[in-house]
């Protein structure tokens, strides 16, 4: 509900929002999201796709941004201190429990940080680890470039295109995680650059990268 809330400010901000790929999931069963992390303003673009009973993981400096950290954390968003390891490693367990024992699909953003226009970074092993210990699929979510898009100073902001690609499991008996997660890179960055290449852009082809 919060999530939906910051995302109606894409109006005021301009921006259209085009959601896809709903038709892909059961409402009624757990996933774990992985979606691209841009800038600051996805709070108000990529929110608008968040779907019911899921609540995100974030960095524990989150719950000190003022008004905004409070909400979050008392909507039931899982905050990881990913400065000590094995706190985040807890803390990452936990979620992958709560996501069996509650039924709840987990939101998380695998680059770790924002790619401000480099293109898909590398992914981390975190989203992949839960869903390997919730035994749940995991449903990329890919968002078109928004690089130096917005502009406070007017009021059409241009189209945005969120899709939600079908369900992936994971491999049976003991995956390689690593691979999976760059696979999983790979076929992300082809469907963002497909995105851009629909709204007229030109520039993620080259700026996509996948590194080890």
């Amino acid at each position: 509900m919060f999530s939906h809330w910051y995302g109606s400010v894409s109006k005021i901000l301009g921006i259209q929002v085009e959601i896809r790929g709903v038709e892909n999931i059961d409402s009624s069963k757990p996933y774990v999201y992985v979606a691209n992390h841009q800038n600051n303003l996805d709070l108000f673009t990529i929110s608008n796709a968040v779907q019911p009973r899921t609540v995100t993981l974030g960095k524990k400096s989150l719950k000190f941004v003022p008004f905004f950290g409070q909400l979050y954390w008392l909507s039931g968003n899982i905050l990881i201190d990913r400065k000590n390891k094995s706190r985040a490693l807890s803390t990452m367990l936990a979620a992958a429990e709560r996501i069996s024992r509650d039924n709840i699909s987990v939101w998380m953003f695998p680059e770790g940080t924002r790619s401000y226009g480099r293109g898909l970074l590398p992914f981390k092993a975190g989203a992949f680890h839960i869903a390997l210990e919730a035994n749940v699929p995991i449903i990329p979510v890919c968002m078109s470039s928004t690089h130096q898009q917005f502009k406070f100073n007017r009021w059409n902001n241009g189209k945005v295109i969120i899709q939600m690609l079908a369900p992936v499991h994971l491999p049976e008996g003991k995956p390689n995680i690593r691979q999976f997660s760059e696979n999983l890179n790979q076929k992300m960055a082809q469907q963002i650059a497909m995105l851009d290449t629909e709204l007229g852009k030109d520039y993620t082809a080259q700026n996509i990268t996948v590194k080890e």
